[in-house]
């Protein structure tokens, strides 16, 4: 490997000013995060009244749960390769299409078979839209801040999931399940046709192209870039394989890491994203009081935003993103073993969504920040494309231990050795760090 220092254009994106355009795209991002934290939220919140609407016990949908989780990993495997070597936007755009069409449709889902079909395809667009929304913002944000701005674009996320909750709880008891399924589509879809108009391509893209129009042109001068004087070879643009280059340049430890952060952390996500809501019910809240409860996780991991993403700059992921994982083993254990007051339970549920929901929006900003732009779209995507089989597991784990006769809320104790797993694995993220993650571009040698 050879490793050229950084062309002008590339000191001006790592060094580039937060102003408007910044605030803008990362804005839009996450606008985009939110639309899939509510869709991914949707299917949960849902299950309480689908019981009854379809007299199915809870377990019967780990199939819907699993399909969905299945097509998030293929989402966003297949992702970060196209959004390296094509563009961020396209990405964004098919995504969101995607995944708006088929929430959409699953409000006139007649049963679980469509349903799950459908599930697979909304999970599908999730998939592409989280690792290209990141790396949107990514681009357009400085060295110094990219891991705070990317976390701040995704608790759009745990914002969507907290308003899928929240009007959950007004829209079942009146206009029922279609209603969450039907907001969860057309949003989506409207956002499509703003970003078509208001959100700019990555600006290496731009940089790279021979003659671009007169308003890429005037984007690029606001980030102190002259148009079409950027030689391909001074862009940190992918050449070759995204997902290979994981595996080289040093990289490898790092992102054999990181999926494994991703695999226990999305297990536990989404073993609670799934199964809080009918274990809270199964415990003798209502459908709406369950829903209430399940809420306050995800603004717990909203909340997380105003301290994670600037300790993770401050002090790196394996200190402050690793203290994080361990906090969050006490309020897992509380949940599943505690015998505690309602207003103690939900006080607890919160700070389970800080240190679970929490963690996992800063591990996106930490892969975010610690993959270079060529491979940024492809470290972010796998990761999450990896940690997804996490996701996939938790379903059929959660409906397997509730099977077995356990108390419900001790579903939960298997999270705790998953956070154990994954705080140790991002205390190891500094060893082994890769050369030339700043200002530089490493190439192959030709």
């Amino acid at each position: 490997m050879a490793e050229a220092a950084a062309s002008a254009v590339e000191t001006a994106l790592e060094n580039q000013r937060i102003g408007g355009l910044q605030i803008r795209v990362a804005a839009i991002c996450t606008v985009v995060q939110l639309c899939d934290g509510y869709d991914v939220n949707s299917i949960g919140v849902s299950v309480p009244s689908l019981t009854h609407a379809w007299n199915l016990p809870g377990p019967a949908f780990t199939t819907a749960f699993l399909w969905s989780s299945i097509g998030i990993m293929v989402g966003a495997l297949s992702a970060g390769p196209i959004g390296d070597r094509f563009g961020r936007k396209p990405l964004l755009i098919g995504s969101l299409t995607i995944f708006g069409l088929a929430s959409l449709l699953s409000a006139f889902a007649g049963g679980l078979g469509m349903l799950t079909i459908l599930r697979f395809f909304t999970g599908l667009g999730i998939g592409g839209a989280f690792p290209g929304a990141a790396t949107l913002t990514g681009d357009y944000a400085p060295h110094r801040r990219r891991a705070l701005m990317i976390m701040v674009s995704f608790t759009g996320a745990p914002i969507g999931g907290f308003l899928c909750g929240q009007l959950a709880g007004v829209l079942l008891p009146t206009l029922g399940w279609p209603s969450v399924f039907l907001i969860g589509g057309i949003i989506p879809l409207v956002l499509v046709l703003a970003m078509i108009w208001w959100l700019p391509e990555s600006p290496r893209f731009l940089a790279a192209k021979a003659n671009p129009s007169p308003s890429e042109a005037a984007l690029l001068r606001r980030l102190d870039i002259a148009p079409r004087q950027a030689p391909a070879a001074d862009l940190d643009l992918a050449e070759g394989n995204p997902i290979k280059m994981l595996f080289g340049e040093g990289y490898a430890l790092r992102t054999v890491l990181l999926w494994i952060i991703f695999f226990c952390s999305l297990m536990n996500l989404y073993l609670f994203v799934f199964w809080l809501p009918e274990i809270l019910h199964l415990g003798g809240m209502t459908p709406p009081e369950a829903v209430f409860a399940t809420s306050l996780l995800t603004l717990g991991g909203i909340a997380a935003v105003l301290y994670l993403g600037y300790l993770i700059d401050r002090f790196g992921p394996q200190r402050a993103l690793a203290a994080n994982f361990a906090v969050g083993l006490i309020f897992i254990a509380l949940i599943a073993l505690g015998a505690v007051p309602y207003l103690v339970l939900l006080l607890a549920i919160f700070l389970a969504g800080a240190t679970v929901i929490g963690s996992q929006t800063g591990a996106n900003a930490a892969c975010g920040a610690m993959y270079p732009a060529r491979m940024r779209a492809s470290g972010i995507g796998w990761a999450l494309g990896i940690g997804r089989l996490g996701g996939i597991a938790a379903a059929p784990l959660g409906g397997w231990l509730l099977s077995q006769g356990l108390a419900p809320r001790q579903v939960f104790l298997s999270a705790v050795l998953f956070a154990v797993i994954a705080a140790v694995c991002t205390a190891l993220l500094g060893l082994g760090a890769p050369r030339g993650t700043g200002l530089t571009v490493a190439r192959a040698a030709q």
